[in-house]
């Protein structure tokens, strides 16, 4: 590992780091590989426990693992930077279910998709780095390119994922569904999760958007999602946060009207600095959904949708972009316009919806369930981070040695945007290659940084 961090440096100083790049080709790939794992021998380790008091520390470890043999139409890459998604949280604390359960699916599918039931899980989604070796019947990609990887994981050898590859019957997230991740040295990908890296960016920059914002240009952009069209007042909750983040830059590149919840003064400004105008601070204005734990407070849902139409000059979303789930599912049903669309994913607070169904039948509002991106809209999310018209959202970093505290960190929402973690990058901060565009866009790629 440590011969190909060398060369992979040397390319830092370089006037032509591709060429350099290039010689990656002719170095031995390691036999092994420091990787993030969980273990199947702890996944009872927090029975009992309440979800908040689950620690991601105590079942993330780093450790040495053996490197897997490429398959057909794959590729190893080694990676600089990763970053840490609710999936790796969910992983951790060994929710909804442990994440063995699909690696064992996985492994029967086939002789080749056995190699990833194993006794332990590398994980993590997203991933910045340069491919080191392709496997047979890869054309696209070679040694030496510098790429970021999606997670979206497919066969594609049926029929119905053909028109939309997220609804192929054996689509995964790589990371969480299946093994040898991005949070790690080495991972391994299909060569169709590949995408070139933004070359204004960092690695750690780099890796942060993938998971989130192609998920966000799916639900808020995509013809799948919400299809969001100049004017539209899209209501965004959490809207500082990783997914958020990215669905606030969209709306506004996009000429709709962001309407921005966050839950402190600090997060409101960094909606601000992002360039929207209409914000409001739950906590700060008391809004509480719910009652208790069974009984939600219609009473909450109007006074939210009163203030949403304060700050529109009288206008409902037309779009809810929704995350949170449980917590506040029933109130974003609600204040969505009639004929309005509530697109929903990930439910952080919990799976278990509940709304008063009159407020969308009788006011012929639609749900639209929505889950991470197909490679057409993560490419073209790609693309808009690669043109600089969307920002990573990075706020701090950490090194591979420290992704245990930087899940806790997400876990109990202490952060803001994307947290990163440094896998073979020694430092922040490496991997630009066209600093003109970066210093075009300087402040808007550090706006997170310290929050």
């Amino acid at each position: 590992m440590q011969d190909i961090l060398e060369a992979i440096m040397v390319a830092e100083g370089s006037a032509q780091p591709e060429r350099e790049l290039a010689g990656l080709a002719g170095l031995p790939v390691p036999e092994s590989y420091r990787g993030v794992v969980v273990r199947a021998e702890d996944t009872r380790m927090f029975d009992g426990m309440a979800t908040r008091d689950k620690d991601p520390r105590k079942a993330l470890h780093v450790q040495e693992v053996p490197t897997p043999e490429l398959g057909p139409g794959e590729a190893l890459v080694a990676v600089m930077a990763s970053a840490i998604n609710y999936n790796t949280v969910w992983t951790s604390i060994f929710e909804p279910l442990p994440t063995f359960k699909f690696l064992q699916r996985y492994g029967r599918l086939s002789e080749l998709t056995r190699r990833h039931d194993l006794p332990y899980h590398v994980v993590g989604s997203d991933a910045a780095g340069v491919v080191l070796r392709t496997g047979p019947g890869v054309t696209r990609w070679k040694a030496g390119d510098e790429v970021v990887a999606h997670c979206l994981s497919v066969e594609l050898e049926d029929a119905a994922g053909h028109d939309d590859t997220m609804l192929d019957p054996q689509q995964r997230i790589w990371g969480f569904e299946t093994n040898f991740g991005g949070l790690a040295e080495l991972a391994v990908v299909k060569a169709n999760q590949l995408m070139p890296k933004p070359r204004h960016l960092s690695w750690e920059e780099a890796a942060s958007p993938g998971l989130v914002n192609s998920t966000a240009y799916r639900q808020l952009v995509s013809h799948h999602g919400a299809n969001m069209k100049q004017g539209d007042v899209v209501l965004i909750w959490g809207a500082s946060g990783g997914l958020g983040g990215y669905a606030t830059q969209m709306a506004l590149n996009g000429g709709a009207i962001p309407v921005c919840v966050v839950s402190s003064p600090e997060k409101a400004e960094l909606c601000r600095k992002m360039g929207a105008e209409l914000v409001i601070d739950r906590t700060a204005e008391g809004f509480r959904f719910w009652k208790d734990e069974e009984t939600q407070d219609q009473d909450e849902w109007r006074r939210f949708g009163e203030r949403i139409r304060e700050l529109t000059g009288g206008e409902d979303p037309d779009i809810v972009f929704e995350h949170p789930g449980r917590e506040t599912f029933g109130a974003s049903v609600y204040v969505a316009k009639k004929g309005g669309t509530i697109v929903t994913c990930a439910s952080t607070s919990g799976y278990l919806h509940q709304y008063d169904n009159r407020y969308l039948w009788m006011h012929l509002k639609r749900i639209v369930g929505s889950h991470f991106a197909n490679y057409h809209e993560a490419w073209q999310a790609n693309r808009l981070v690669a043109l600089g018209k969307v920002h990573p959202t990075v706020s701090r970093t950490y090194p591979l040695e420290q992704t245990g505290q930087a899940a806790y960190e997400v876990h109990r929402n202490a952060h803001q945007g994307k947290v990163g973690v440094r896998c073979l990058a020694p430092t922040d901060g490496l991997g630009v290659r066209d600093t003109a565009l970066r210093a075009r866009h300087e402040t808007a790629i550090n706006r997170f940084r310290g929050h």
